[in-house]
């Protein structure tokens, strides 16, 4: 009787422990079948490939990732900046590298969200209030032209 008592515990430590496990092994399966195995999730890091000519904000990247592979493929990068009004410095970091565009609308509290270009890669980024972990700057990177439409902040 007494093995039992223990062992009923053991097996459900067990099977809570194993189903977390099992749903990141079909999570990892799910983005494998569909990216074609092109995928970085370098977590909280910049991808090894992400391009040297768009500027980052200066802070601790949150997330990094890239997908896909050839003219498909995208990154998108959060980094923790300072405040709302980052978009600002952002604006002047990607334009002093030769992008075009701008900042649309920005939020009543700050941020913004903006697209731009250098002809190679198009740029859409969201500078936000991230709550609890204060504000960020979200690039969503692509070759080829602007993201459009500039989405407006709300």
């Amino acid at each position: 009787m007494k093995r039992r008592l223990v062992a009923l515990p053991l097996a459900a430590v067990l099977l809570l422990g194993a189903a977390p496990a099992l749903t990141a092994c079909s999570f990892q399966g799910v983005v494998k079948d569909v990216s074609g195995g092109n995928v970085d999730l370098g977590g909280k890091s910049v991808p090894a490939d992400f391009p040297k000519e768009v500027p980052l904000a200066d802070g601790d990247v949150v997330f990094g990732a890239g997908l896909g592979s050839g003219a498909d493929k995208v990154w998108n990068v959060t980094v923790k900046v300072e405040n709302g009004d980052a978009y600002t410095a952002i604006e002047k970091q990607l334009t002093d590298a030769g992008f075009t565009g701008q900042f649309g609308t920005r939020g009543p509290n700050g941020g913004g969200t903006g697209t731009f270009s250098n002809g190679t890669y198009g740029v859409l980024v969201v500078v936000t209030d991230a709550g609890s972990k204060g504000w960020v700057a979200n690039y969503s990177v692509s070759k080829g032209g602007t993201p459009s439409p500039t989405p407006s902040a709300g």
